[in-house]
């Protein structure tokens, strides 16, 4: 809202000494920012509840309040209209969309405005056209009430009536274009024809010209939803509309007119020929809200003197009654619409005492805090271990577009569409963490980035449900000393953060091969508990080349539903006592088929009967000279320890002897060295 100083001065009552700058910074301090500061034009903007101060007017109000001024009436502005001959032009409400519709004629010469008034419209961004429509735009800067001019001779009737449109209907406006309108819409209509859309934009079949000689003012309240929808389906938005559609004052329609009337009088451009028509089926009192100093005070934190709170509440326009128990009872006037309870009044009176002259006190805990969901833990948790782990924490889009998630989408799962989407970058929920951080994996590739690790903590989407998941992506070189050869990071990277988190929350898992969407089919890998908690991979090539990743750059990740972690990590566990007793070590080195998992060798040295085995660790693989070709030699160091005893070699031979024998049935294996 642009308003010059010298025009808020003169309805504020504030000497003509007062600075720009202070006025601004008066009002602001009142809620409001400062967009720009140019000469004498202020520009405001405006919060989309207080359409009040969408008129100078409004921004008078908080001026003066703010300098403890009183702000002055304007000629003609008040609330009754004054008597005169009854108006020719018969005003009719038909639709409840208007709740008050309000008319008067006058006599008039069309021709340009004084200086005074085009300036000031001028600095308000509105062009001056001739001074009757410029009187109305003057009225509606000044007060915030739009209103609209029609030539009387062109109205068939004469009458003006407020109904909703016809189906098939159309209105050429003054824009000069022909818009159709529909039943839902709300125009003004004279006997035969619609003349404008009301709220928006008069016609251009009354539309006053240089030939006129009398006009109807019309000043008129519509419903705000009514005038938001039929400006959005006519993509037509005006100044008029803007006002319209957040709350105008529905009490300020008769004293628009009286003071365009004055106006016009007094710049020379007509005289009144009726009284105001008023049509105003239910009128709206405003009941009072009670305003308890206790409440004022534990809301707002500081004790403000009852003559402040008085002069804050009278200054805004609020009628203030103190009763015989120290209460008040403010009546709000029709143009806050904004303002329907008693914290209403306090932000009122708290926003003018100064939010700077509150003390800042902390609130007083007056019962426990409730405990944390376990989800925050958890999170905290999952952040503190890999950004330990040489991770950087990502935070990638929930909605993204449909080819970036389909590649990791389960076969026949559906997607989760958006049924509003702002564009095909948005158009599907995530049914995975990987291809966001994929994407950022490569955006931060393209702009020189080389060793890239990142992770996510988030939701999923599938059509069966929101999950809970952790995903990770790996690329480049693995940290490697200066005197070592880099090498590139692997599907052993990626199970390494896996094995990271299972471990560090106190999981048991085993790693078996699998296929998965997105990932290269021979270099993925599932995780197990008791069931299926994750996937760790390479991403296929011809996917990451989709997204754009350049070819030959070798991208590792992994994934696990967050839902296997139960429970808290910062929880109190069990710590096993350091062992007594000494451990005894063997060696064992096999010759089994290339194609065998070493999960699986693994899990076939661990029998159930051989309970001293305590640790399987491999320390080599070999294939090549003296090796059968599709074999493979693998070199494993078995620990065995008794809790209470030290073991000796016949019990250690007798426990090897089973696991040699379960070797050989189970995998085909062949002991070298035997």
């Amino acid at each position: 809202m642009k308003a010059p100083a010298s025009w808020i001065r003169d309805l504020a009552g504030l000497p003509q000494s007062t600075s720009v700058e202070d006025i601004a910074h008066h009002i602001a301090a009142g809620g409001f920012e400062i967009a720009s500061i140019e000469g004498d034009t202020i520009d405001f903007e405006i919060t989309a509840n207080r359409p009040d101060c969408l008129s100078v007017r409004g921004l008078a109000r908080e001026a003066a309040t703010g300098f403890s001024s009183l702000p002055a009436e304007a000629s003609g502005a008040g609330g009754s209209a004054v008597p005169g001959p009854r108006s020719a032009v018969q005003v009719i409400i038909e639709s409840p969309l208007c709740a008050r519709f309000s008319v008067a004629t006058a006599d008039v010469t069309v021709g340009p405005s004084p200086a005074w008034l085009a300036d000031r419209l001028t600095a308000c961004g509105v062009r001056p056209i001739n001074n009757i429509v410029d009187v109305t735009n003057y009225v509606m800067l000044e007060l915030g009430q739009p209103m609209h001019a029609y030539d009387v001779a062109k109205i068939a009737g004469p009458a003006l009536v407020a109904r909703q449109a016809r189906a098939g209907e159309t209105v050429k406006t003054l824009d000069g274009q022909n818009r159709k309108v529909d039943p839902s819409m709300l125009v003004i209509a004279d006997r035969d024809q619609a003349v404008g859309i009301a709220g928006v934009m008069g016609g251009a079949s009354s539309e006053v010209s240089g030939a006129t000689s009398q006009i109807a003012l019309e000043s008129a309240w519509f419903q705000p939803a009514t005038v938001r929808a039929t400006s959005k389906k006519l993509g037509l938005k005006t100044e008029a509309s803007t006002r319209f559609e957040r709350g105008a004052d529905i009490g300020g329609t008769v004293a628009a007119i009286e003071r365009a009337l004055v106006l016009l009088e007094e710049i020379g451009a007509g005289r009144r020929t009726s009284a105001v028509t008023d049509v105003y089926p239910a009128p709206v009192t405003r009941a009072p809200i009670a305003l308890r100093p206790a409440r004022l005070a534990r809301l707002l934190g500081d004790d403000v003197p009852a003559a402040d709170v008085e002069r804050i509440l009278g200054s805004l326009g609020f009628v203030v009654t103190q009763e015989a128990d120290g209460h008040w009872q403010v009546t709000p006037p029709t143009a806050r619409v904004d303002v329907a309870r008693e914290a209403d009044l306090i932000e009122e009176v708290g926003r003018h005492w100064g939010i700077n002259r509150i003390p800042a006190t902390f609130p007083a805990l007056r019962s426990a805090p409730r405990p944390s969901d376990s989800g925050i833990s958890r999170a905290r948790w999952l952040r503190r271990v890999l950004c330990g782990a040489g991770l950087q924490e990502a935070v990638t889009f929930t909605f993204m577009e449909e080819v970036a998630a389909a590649p990791f989408a389960a076969s026949g799962a559906p997607l989760v569409a958006i049924a509003n989407p702002l564009s095909e970058k948005f158009a599907v929920l995530r049914p995975s963490l990987i291809p966001g951080l994929l994407d950022s994996l490569i955006y931060n590739r393209r702009r020189g980035l080389t060793d890239i690790r990142l992770f996510e903590a988030g939701a999923a989407f599938l059509a069966s449900g929101e999950t809970q998941r952790v995903a990770w992506v790996l690329c480049g070189t693995r940290d490697a000393h200066w005197s070592t050869r880099s090498m590139s990071v692997d599907l052993f990277d990626a199970l390494g953060i896996a094995d990271l988190l299972t471990e560090g929350w106190g999981l048991t898992t085993t790693v078996s091969t699998t296929e998965a969407p997105g990932f290269v089919r021979g270099r993925t890998a599932a995780l197990h508990t008791d069931r299926l908690i994750g996937t760790v991979g390479q991403i296929d090539p011809a996917v990451a080349d989709a997204r754009g990743l350049p070819a030959g750059v070798i991208v590792v990740a992994g994934e696990l539903d967050l839902t296997a972690l139960a429970g808290d990590p910062s929880s109190p566990r069990k710590v096993a006592a350091l062992p007594r007793f000494p451990a005894v070590v063997r060696d064992l080195s096999l010759v089994v088929d290339a194609t065998l998992s070493a999960a699986t060798v693994r899990a076939t040295i661990r029998q159930p009967s051989c309970l001293t085995l305590r640790e399987v660790r491999e320390f080599d693989r070999y294939q090549g000279t003296g090796i059968p070709d599709g074999k493979v030699s693998l070199a494993y160091r078995l620990t065995f320890r008794d809790a209470d005893r030290t073991l000796t070699d016949e019990e250690v031979d007798a426990a090897m002897a089973v696991i040699i024998a379960a070797l050989q049935t189970e995998c085909g294996a062949v002991v070298r060295g035997l």
